[in-house]
């Protein structure tokens, strides 16, 4: 948790540096103290007597004037604030969340965000956000208010609870911004309705129901379709559309089993759908920050949507009817600070209906604050703390107000990142009602097919622009039912089959003006075509082709040159990309930010290039193998050059970070991070150099060729990070230093890999060059199974062969993340992991210090680290498996839990950190929750404790969703009776009172064969999940445990049943043998100190308390 401490006096004195910003533990560390994009006080001077509000303006007769008119509100009298963070990432909460905590005030288990950096807050408590864990934090800390607003879904249900037990009222804790009622009414759907009706705004028509046989009677009601929604989840949890009673039985019976509470309502497929942000005080002045346009019809969720803000389609009139009923709403519910409304609107007439209000910031605020530049989540907090808009100035211009609605002069395209692909087969791939997707995009453009253009390169580095990625068999059908690839449906019906504008609109529902849009990209398309060469194309189609936003792959593409010859011939008409500013006003007063984008739509420059700063590349959109914790790396590099005195540029194009804040870098171009465009800026800045090893993956990519084109690259040489991404050169260094690796060799064909396999032995490894978190990497046990993954990863990169390796089995994995300069090893951290080889490092449960080493093996670690900076031992024999030259997903996690620059292993400690990976599993349906060689996780908590035990146990529960097993509770045993971790887990299961049921007769027997332990199998229907659901009531089991050797092949695979099942109804699953020793021994331990028992007054457990307590001391 963390606190805020106003110091009351410098309330008037706000110099360069913000005020929240200054940390009151003292470090030893030198303080960072950037300038921060906040204005400076206004020019008049008139100061306020007591309890006046006086206008942020340079006049001092417009001071004097407002001091007596504006509203004498009693500002909150607070000392210390306590706020709940999100927690993990996972899908439907991410960023964005530590993105509004870092602008307001901080908390959170989550260990790779810049939020929980000590610098931001007095304390950070890295512990479960649940109510219990929330509850003995107040009461430890004693403070005066808490702010639930910041930490989305997460937060609001864990006020709502503490609410309920009376912990605040007992405490004697304010609740700051909006309060706990309207927080209720927002979120209590029947409330929520009725709240409308008083003010005459049309709602939804919806009917809240707690059981199957209620949910139909109501669907017959409001007549079928239905879509039905779970209340109180995140990201739409749990709900969909059905189209009879067979459907809806089937959705509701799952949805029940999520939440106590499902609401059925008529379902508006096809229409509009259209957001708007809005902004309150406690004085009732009310702003619409910005409204925002789904490209896609109603029916997908918003956080699947491709979303255009401004919106693009609305007349004048119903753009001011529904930002009428906005302001209606947010008034009527008494919203104090930032929230979010939906709407929908039928296309034909004007009937609209208010979906939902999210009275916290969401989504879609991220997205609205990067947008227009206006920052959100610093104006909540300020508005949460008693300030009226009209008082706080306008971080942008500088000299007006907070009060004021931004207008655009660009549009906005967000694009969501779906990593479907990474489960193959198994995901459903059609995305409605509940979210799917891990990430976002966003393109800034001054029309859209440009902004449209540039947020597909952004999504994913192979796709060039609006080209044919897919080719449907059902055409129809891929276009009238959205998968996570329609926009590409669109385009092979556009290009290939020559659908009108009229087609696509009935099928897709897409209004028709996107349509014309995207028509005008494949008429220059086919202008670029039917050239046929690059010398045939002219300057003004070459103009033309750069304004529509294509890129110069996408040019050479077409005519069949190479992107070089493409970049030179447009240079030799003089065509280059502009510089635009993000001014939030139109240009319409004078603007002073460093918020910048590039344009081809445009005819000079808004800013002069005289700071030749460096350059940071980001990590660009979060995706399932590179999140938060490479935002977290790439803020570090750019505060650390700003203290150094250099200017800096940071390149990043999602919304979600805080590297996209404008003010942690001189300059922020809000951009792509393809070789083209980092290249057209590098020359437009006359930069001194590029920092490519901050941003993760995607910058190592493009690192060699900027060198052979003249870049300074910064750090480690491009030529050495070919060499250890390249398996081939890699493994030759290593034997040339004499470090010992696993056997290896690089094959083009299966014969030759078949040979390999059969001379050292299944199970070997196979993995191609250069993947991102293991993408087509395999264990492969037999040689069956090696033909059919050769085919798969065959397919990956045809240009690169497939090396396969000698796979270890039971070695353990160890982590070293080190800094060297010039070939000399400065720091070095070794992590250890609780897993054997095999589970990919970032899924990985990580320990440190490691548990099991002895001195001698950290010594010989060391050695081979100094000569080359991932490994696995087995009976001490040290090997190395990889080695990445650049900030690794690690960093994070070993900065904050060693934060000083010493030889960091020779030290004792008396506290152990462990990091766990949060799964999104829920959210993808179908998916085989199972650790292997590829990764899988979306984000990851930690928590520090006294132990291993005490550790890992807050670290467990800190993944969202994590219900501890109730006492004397059913666990169900299943897996590789081979794994000698089964015996001992099933023991001490029993010795601490749990029951004990399998469902295969070869676990009932083996477990029954151990002297002491009975273990009961029970009747398993793997194919109907509604008797499923009562079996596990039934024998009230609360914990699966199943440890199986590999994923199932098939859908009615009993292991994969339990798994999938598991996660279906909520209940924690071990799937690892190792984690789940831990965890039995963790409980032992935790059970007689109540660790099952819920929050209890006056006793505080061990684990809760703050990173000060446990590592600052020593700082």
């Amino acid at each position: 948790m963390s606190f805020l401490r106003p110091q009351l006096a410098q309330k008037w004195a706000r110099h360069s540096t913000r005020w929240l910003h200054q940390s009151r533990v003292s470090l030893a560390l030198a303080p960072t103290n950037p300038l921060r994009a906040v204005a400076a006080p206004a020019v008049g001077s008139y100061v306020p007597k007591d309890g006046e509000h006086v206008l942020n303006s340079p006049s001092e007769l417009a001071r004097k004037i407002s001091a007596k008119v504006l509203p004498k509100l009693p500002r909150p009298n607070v000392q210390k604030v306590v706020v709940v963070g999100s927690g993990g990432l996972s899908i439907g909460q991410a960023g964005e969340f530590d993105y509004s905590g870092v602008q307001a005030v901080l908390i959170n288990p989550n260990i790779a965000t810049w939020q929980t950096s000590h610098q931001l807050a007095s304390e950070v408590y890295f512990l479960p956000i649940t109510a219990d864990y929330v509850a003995y934090v107040l009461e430890k800390e004693r403070p005066d208010g808490i702010l639930l607003t910041f930490g989305g879904q997460s937060a609001l249900n864990v006020g709502i609870a503490l609410d309920k037990m009376g912990v605040l009222e007992r405490l004697g804790i304010q609740v700051l911004g909006t309060p706990i009622k309207t927080l209720e009414v927002s979120e209590d759907r029947d409330l929520f309705v009725q709240a409308l009706k008083e003010i005459d705004i049309p709602a939804a028509q919806s009917t809240a129901v707690s059981s199957v046989n209620a949910a139909l009677a109501a669907a017959e009601i409001i007549g079928y379709p239905v879509i039905l929604r779970s209340a109180f989840t995140l990201g739409g949890l749990g709900s969909g559309f059905a189209n009879n009673p067979d459907e809806l039985r089937d959705l509701s019976a799952k949805s029940l089993s999520l939440s106590p509470q499902v609401l059925i309502e008529r379902s508006m497929k096809g229409w509009k759908e259209l957001e708007y942000e809005v902004v309150r005080d406690g004085a009732d002045n009310t702003i619409i920050c910005c409204n925002m346009e789904n490209f896609d019809p109603l029916g997908t969720h918003t956080g699947d949507s491709i979303v255009v803000a401004p919106s693009q389609t609305l007349p004048d009139d119903e753009y001011h009817m529904l930002r009428t009923a906005a302001l209606k709403v947010i008034r009527h519910l008494g919203v104090v600070g930032e929230c979010n409304i939906q709407y929908a609107l039928n296309p034909n007439s004007k009937e609209y209906r208010v979906i939902e209000v999210n009275a916290r910031l969401s989504r879609s605020s991220a997205l609205a604050s990067k947008a227009t530049g206006y920052p959100l989540a610093y104006t909540a907090a300020k508005i949460a703390l008693g300030y009226t808009l009209p008082e706080l100035p306008n971080a942008v211009t500088k000299t007006t107000t907070a009060c004021f609605e931004p207008s655009l002069d660009y549009i906005v395209t967000k694009i969501p990142k779906w990593d479907l692909a990474k489960f193959s087969t198994q995901v459903n791939r059609q995305v409605g009602s509940a979210m799917k997707s891990v990430g976002e995009v966003m393109a800034i453009g001054r029309t859209f097919e440009e902004s449209l253009q540039k947020a597909i390169r952004q999504v994913d580095p192979r796709w060039k622009g609006f080209e044919v990625y897919i080719e449907p068999e059902d055409l129809d059908n891929a276009l009238s039912q959205p998968t996570d690839m329609r926009l590409f449906a669109i385009s092979y019906a556009m290009y290939k089959k020559n659908y009108t504008v009229d087609q696509l609109h009935e099928l897709t529902k897409i209004d028709k003006w996107f349509l014309y849009k995207i028509d005008n990209i494949v008429q220059t398309h086919h202008a670029l075509k039917a050239a046929g060469s690059i010398e045939n194309i002219d300057r003004e189609l070459m103009d033309r082709a750069k304004r529509m936003g294509f890129a110069d792959t996408q040019i050479a593409d077409l005519v069949s040159a190479t992107e070089d010859q493409v970049r030179a011939h447009r240079k030799s008409f003089g065509i280059t990309p502009w510089v635009k500013r993000i001014d939030t006003l139109a240009a319409e007063f004078p603007a002073h930010t460093n918020y910048l984008y590039t344009t081809y739509n445009a005819s000079e420059h808004d800013v002069d290039f005289d700071e030749h700063g460096t350059m940071v590349l980001g990590s660009g959109v979060y995706r399932i193998g590179s999140s938060v914790e490479f935002d977290w790396c790439a803020v570090t590099c750019a505060r650390k050059l700003r203290d150094m005195g250099k200017r800096t540029v940071m390149i990043n194009y999602n919304p979600e970070t805080v590297s996209t804040d404008f003010d942690e870098a001189d300059r922020l171009y809000f951009e792509e991070l393809g070789y083209e465009r980092v290249m057209d800026i590098y020359e437009l800045e006359q930069a001194q150099g590029v920092i490519v090893s901050v941003g993760g993956q995607l910058p190592q990519n493009i690192a060699l060729r900027l060198k052979q084109n003249g870049v300074n690259v910064l750090g480690t040489d491009p030529e050495q990070i070919d060499n250890a991404e390249d398996r081939h050169k890699f493994s030759s260094v290593l034997d040339s230093i004499g470090v010992d690796q696993p056997e290896w060799t690089e094959v083009t064909t299966v014969d030759a890999a078949k040979e390999f396999a059969n001379k050292v032995e299944y199970p070997v490894l196979i993995r191609p060059s250069y993947v991102l978190s293991g993408a087509a990497m395999n264990v492969v046990y037999q040689e069956s199974d090696l033909e059919y993954r050769l085919s798969a990863a065959a397919s990956v990169s045809p240009l690169h062969p497939v090396v396969i390796t000698k796979f270890i089995d039971n070695a353990q994995e160890i982590d070293v993340d080190a800094v060297a300069h010039q070939g000399k090893l400065l720091i070095h951290a070794v992590s250890e992991h609780v897993e054997n080889a095999g589970v990919h490092s970032g899924d990985a449960t990580l320990v440190l210090p490691p548990f099991s080493l002895t001195e001698n093996d950290m010594a010989r670690l060391k050695i081979i680290a100094e000569k080359k900076p991932g490994e696995s031992t087995e009976e001490s024999e040290l090997k190395v498996i990889e080695c990445n030259l650049r900030a690794s997903r690690s960093f994070p996690f070993v900065s904050k839990e060693v934060p000083e620059p010493v030889d960091l292993m020779a030290q004792k400690r008396d506290y152990t950190a462990i990091k766990v990976s949060q799964f999104s599993w829920t959210r993808l349906p179908g998916a085989d929750p199972f650790l292997g060689v590829e990764m899988a996780s979306t984000g990851e908590v930690a928590s520090f404790g006294k132990d291993i035990y005490e550790a890992y146990w807050a670290s467990s529960l800190s993944t969202t969703g994590f219900k501890v097993p109730r006492a004397g509770s059913g666990m169900l045993l299943g897996g590789d009776i081979t794994k000698p971790e089964m015996a001992t887990v099933a023991k001490t299961l029993l010795e601490l009172g749990f029951k004990l049921y399998c469902s295969s007769p070869i676990v009932e027997t083996f477990l029954n064969d151990i002297p002491y332990i009975s273990a009961k199998r029970i009747f398993f229907p793997t194919k109907d999940k509604r008797k499923l659901r009562e079996v596990f009531d039934e024998y009230d089991i609360q914990c699966v445990i199943n440890l199986a050797n590999s994923r199932a092949t098939s859908f009615t695979d009993e292991d994969y049943v339990a798994r999938r099942n598991a996660v279906d109804f909520g209940l924690p699953l071990l799937n690892n043998a190792r984690n789940a020793q831990l965890f039995v021994e963790s409980l032992a331990r935790k059970i007689p100190q109540g660790g099952l028992k819920g929050y209890t007054e006056g006793r505080i457990p061990s684990e809760v308390k703050s990173w000060r307590e446990f590592v600052g001391s020593r700082v």
